[in-house]
Order: structure tokens, then sequence, then C-alpha cells
């Protein structure tokens, strides 16, 4: 992706900002409020949560049956597609999150109906334990030679070396996902029972004597884990913002006034009360570049103003970073009004926009406490001629297809013909060149790859390899990534379990927990997302390769077991207890924010991003190294 975002404050009067405010939070926010509860008592409701999508079409028309009534009446046109396209939004979100739900939820239950203990396993397979640990043992054997012939096929190519000893006499893990496949292919009793086995045994054969008391702690557990996942299916439809704090003063009400019916009315209630209301409105998305008009001062200043907002205008304050997009967004208007419309908006530099209030602390009234933020996303090839050369041969071929489409459909309505009539326009513009700056292009070299293993206790950790002469051209580690900065990981993690000490104190007290986090760890994070772009641009690497962030998990819990395995060997509840106290220690990172910024800066620079499976085994360089490597082959094997 070419896109990243940067972001202005925008200053006005006093009065233009009360007008904006009231436009949003007494217009707008109770539209978008209204919306989401209709949707959510729709009649078509369950069929939507089945079919995992809300029609457009619908939200549409549910808006347009309100904007004639109050208090939504006297907003702007672009307000109202922005509620359609948020509520839309959140609806998508919320039902891929209850997707995910669903899916662990089955999971679980299957997982439930294969439990059984040594006993029940003995009587349904009519066989002894023995027999049951005999073919498991098997199972596992067969299972570690196959994955140990997929690394010896992946691994085809490579220089020959000495393997130490303990490297590979070490056992090859096993995923509880591989045992539970085979479980619903195979129809054998034995082997059924055997892999049961080994799955509640964490993929090993246990010889000790099972214990009743800890089967039947497993088990519950599960039901406990199930039981909570319903709940939370059945009460989290997705709500709006509460501006009035009209609806915790109910809840309050209720639970002065009242006696809960039962233990869940009660938590529902606790919930409602500790949890903070916002206080900012929802934004106003702006989808075209064009609702947003730029103009420069006599004193160099730049302003904004937005389609439906004609009369009010905002100053931009910017960073010195951001200032050259803003001053570009200016341009571009500039050369399309001099040209007299014979250049194509869809070549501009800004793409879309979002405006929103950003919550302050102080007193007074909330247009002068808060700040009105506008975000902006930029296509960063558009900066060059080169760059938008390359995004103006894809539009073409884009337009191009839609034409064709179109001719090919015959007869054509009026809303058809009028986008046929756009296209054609667009096809026209769109060869006239912007007054844009040379640069070629980065051209990396694609078996030079950079990959980023992610860990807990090392959160980033680089290798350059290069897979034509297949050897590792440089390593670097999370302390040579930062440098002279090193010391802010330190104090990152130190303010991590100050606040997790007081998250768990004010829990014990049942007070608010929702404490806010210092920018500090998404500066580290910015500055290692700059140096691993530097490192790539140095070795002219064709791609960076980031680990799959749904896989973090387990190499979080493969990294600590290992540790804790190495640590105190043959104890499992001196295992566990270690693990607990040192996932404590070491650093908690938001991954997903890493892989964002690393994205950010790689796209600025025009360096691809590939994901792949990071391996749960060897140390953070090989992890790397490792990763980058199957990129590559996985890249070749789609390619034959």
């Amino acid at each position: 992706m070419s896109v990243i975002t940067i972001q202005c404050r925008l200053v006005a009067d006093d009065k233009t900002l009360r007008h904006l405010w009231e436009l949003m939070a007494e217009k707008n926010t109770p539209l978008v409020n209204e919306l989401l509860d209709r949707l959510g008592k729709h009649t078509d409701f369950e069929a939507w949560v089945q079919a995992g999508k809300v029609p457009k079409t619908t939200i549409k028309a549910l808006c347009d049956s309100l904007k004639t009534q109050e208090p939504f009446i006297g907003q702007p046109g672009r307000f109202y597609t922005s509620a359609t396209i948020l509520v839309a939004y959140i609806y998508k979100s919320w039902l891929a999150l209850h997707k995910r739900r669903q899916r662990k939820i089955e999971g679980k239950e299957r997982w439930l109906e294969m439990l059984k203990s040594d006993v029940e396993l003995e009587q349904e397979s009519h066989s002894s334990l023995e027999l049951i640990r005999t073919r498991a043992t098997e199972i596992l054997s067969k299972f570690s030679a196959s994955s140990t012939d997929g690394i010896n096929q992946k691994s085809k190519g490579k220089k020959s070396k000495k393997v130490k000893k303990d490297k590979a006499d070490e056992p090859i893990s096993i995923k509880p996902g591989v045992l539970f496949e085979a479980y619903q292919k195979t129809e054998d009793i034995l082997r059924r029972s055997a892999l049961v086995y080994l799955i509640k045994n964490n993929c090993q054969v246990n010889l000790a004597e099972e214990d009743p008391d800890k089967y039947a702690k497993m088990r519950r557990k599960k039901e406990i884990e199930i039981e909570r996942l319903k709940e939370q299916l059945k009460s989290r439809v997705p709500k709006g913002r509460d501006l009035t704090g009209k609806k915790w003063l109910e809840t309050l009400e209720k639970a002065v006034n009242s006696i809960p019916q039962d233990e869940n009315e009660a938590k529902s209630w606790q919930a409602s009360l500790l949890r903070k209301p916002s206080t900012v409105p929802f934004p106003v998305a702006y989808e075209t570049n064009e609702d947003m008009h730029w103009e420069i001062s006599d004193k160099g200043r730049i302003f904004v103003s937005f389609n439906g907002l004609s009369k009010l205008k905002f100053e931009v304050y910017c960073d010195q970073r951001h200032l050259p997009w803003f001053q570009r967004f200016v341009e571009d208007q500039e050369t399309k009004r001099k040209g007299k419309n014979q250049h194509s908006s869809g070549l501009f530099t800004l793409r879309s926009g979002r405006l929103s209030w950003l919550k302050q602390e102080g007193k007074g009234e909330p247009w002068s406490v808060n700040r009105l933020i506008l975000f902006c996303s930029v296509d960063t090839r558009m900066w060059t001629v080169e760059g938008t050369q390359q995004v103006a041969i894809e539009k073409i071929g884009d337009v191009e297809q839609s034409l064709t489409k179109a001719k090919e459909k015959g007869e054509l309505n009026s809303n058809q013909q009028a986008f046929v009539t756009r296209q054609q326009s667009t096809l026209a513009k769109i060869n006239t060149p912007f007054p844009r700056p040379s640069k070629p292009l980065y051209e990396g070299k694609s078996h030079i790859l950079v990959g980023v293993s992610l860990g807990l206790e090392n959160p980033a950790t680089v290798a350059v390899f290069d897979a034509g002469n297949n050897k590792v051209l440089a390593y670097r580690s999370v302390k040579q990534l930062l440098g002279n900065n090193y010391n802010l990981l330190n104090r990152q993690q130190q303010q991590k379990q100050r606040l997790s000490h007081d998250r768990h104190k004010a829990q014990k007290d049942f007070t608010r927990n929702d404490f806010g986090e210092s920018e500090l760890g998404q500066h580290i994070d910015r500055l290692l997302a700059k140096e691993i772009v530097a490192i790539a641009v140095t070795y002219f690497a064709g791609s960076i390769v980031l680990p799959k962030l749904g896989d973090m998990r387990e190499i979080i819990q493969s990294e600590v077991q290992a540790r804790a395995e190495k640590k105190i060997p043959g104890f499992k509840e001196g295992q566990q207890k270690y693990a607990k106290e040192y996932r404590k220690q070491v650093h908690n990172w938001s991954y997903g924010r890493l892989i964002e910024n690393i994205q950010s800066q790689a796209a600025k620079v025009g360096i691809l991003i590939e994901t792949g499976q990071q391996p749960i085994r060897g140390s953070p360089q090989e992890q790397a190294r490792d990763l980058a490597l199957f990129a590559y082959q996985c890249r070749i094997a789609s390619s034959i």
C-alpha cells in the first residue's frame, strides 16, 4: 500500500467551532446512534448476522427516512453520507468480530465433545491406556518425520553446512491444529483416542497417572470460556455515543432505586457505570478529495473549507514534516482550476479526509476545550511525476475495463449512462500532467529481502537475506536498531509495569481502570520502523517481510514456554509460575502498531511489504532469516 495518513489541527473563531460542534454533536451523532439502534432491531438482523453483511442500501434507505425528522434535519448532504458510511463500517467490523467469536465457540464445543478422561478413552477404544500411549507415540513420530521432511524440502538449494548435534536432535514441535485435522479425517477409534490424549496433554505422551481434579478443572474451564463467548454474542450489539450522559444517569438511577433480577443484570449495571462515556461526537468522513477546498492567504497561511460548510473556513496547523503535503493539496486544486478542469482529480495527492474532535482535558465549552483534527489519506506515489504516471496507467486500465463491461450490458439506464459519461471524462483528462518534481522510483533487488521477526523480549529483529546467493548480509538486534534511544525501551517497560499495577489496584477497588498511556510506545515504533526501512534501502531490498499478526500469540507462548523449560527442566508447575512472572517483566508490545508504522514508512519509499509465517523455534535472528527465506520460496512457488 502506498497510502498513508497525515493529520493537522483546524483552528477557527469561537462561533465557527461552536456551529460545527452543534452540527456534529446534536445532529450527526444522534443520527448515527439512531441508525445503529434501528439496524440492531431490524427484522432482517439475524439474516444479516448469518450472512456476515449489512446491505448498504438498507442503511441508506433508513438514513433517507430520518433526514426530515427532528433532530436530524438541517445537516449538509455530506454529513448524511458520512453517517451511512460510518454505520456500515461499524457493522462490518462488528460482524467480523461476531464471526470470529462464533468460530471460537464452534471450535471449543468440538473440543469439548472430543475431550474425555483417560478412563473414558479406554472404554471408548476398548484398549488399555498403555496401548493408547503407544499409538500416540507412533503418531508423534510420524508427524515429526513429516515435519522434518518438509523443512529439508524447504532447505533445498542451501549450501551444505555442518549441523550441530544438539540442534539436529531437538524434537520438532507439532501444532494442536494438525492433530485436530487428523482427528476429523480418521474413523479409527484407537487413533482418535490417541489424538485426543495427545491434544489434552500438550502434544506429549504423559506417563504419569491422570489427576481427576485437573481433568475436571480443564473441562470446566472450557465450558466457562464457551459461556462467556455466548454471553458476548448476545449483548455486544454496536452502540452509539452517549454525549449527554443520559444513559449513564438512567443506569445509576436503576442501581439506586431497584434490585437487579440476577447476577448478570448486576454485572451489566456495574459495567455501564464503570465504562467511561465518550465526550466527543462521531467523525465526519469526506470520501472524495473535491469535497475539501484549499487556499493560501496573503500571509502564506493555509485554509480549508468543506462542501456543505462553505461559509466556514479553518486555518491549518500542522507539523513541519507534514507541511509540504498540505501545500501540495493547494497546488493540485490551483492547477486544476487554472487548467479549466483539464486535469483529473483522480490524480490529486489527497485521497480522502476525516473531520474529528480530539478529546482534551480542561474547563469550558466543549468546542473550545477539545481540538478539531483533520485526518488526510494521501497517496505517496503522487508526489513525483514518475509515481503519478504509474498511478495514471493503473487508473486507465481500470476505467477501460469498466467501460468494456458497460458496453457488454447493452442498454443502460440513466444512472449507468451517467457513470459511463464520468468514466469517459476521466479517461480524457487523466493523461494531462501535473507539475510535480521528478524522482526515480525506488527499484530494489527482488532477491534481497528484509525479514523482521517479532518477539516478547526482542520486539523487533532484522535479517537482510540475499536469496540469490543464499546468505545473510546483515543482522540487526533491537538494541542496534534503536542505538542511542535504546534506553527508551526500558522506560517503556517500567511505564507498562506501573500502569498494570495501578490497573490491578483499581479493579480490586471496583473503580475506573481505563488509564491512558503515553506516546512513548508510538515514538519507539516510529524509530524502529524508520531504521528498518533505512536498512532495506541501504541494501536495495526488494521487500520487507513481516509476520502474520494472527500468529503472534503462538510465537510469544512458544518463546515463554521454551525459556521456562530451559530455566526449570522437568517441573511443569514451576515452569508455569516462571512463565507467568516472566511475562510481567518483559516488554508487552503492540505488534499491530509496530507493523502499521513499518508499512507506513515503507509506503513512503515504495518498498513492497510481504507477510509470512514466523517460525516458533530458533533465535530471533534465525526466525528473521527463515521468515525472509520462506517468503521468497513461496513467491517462487506461486509463480510456477
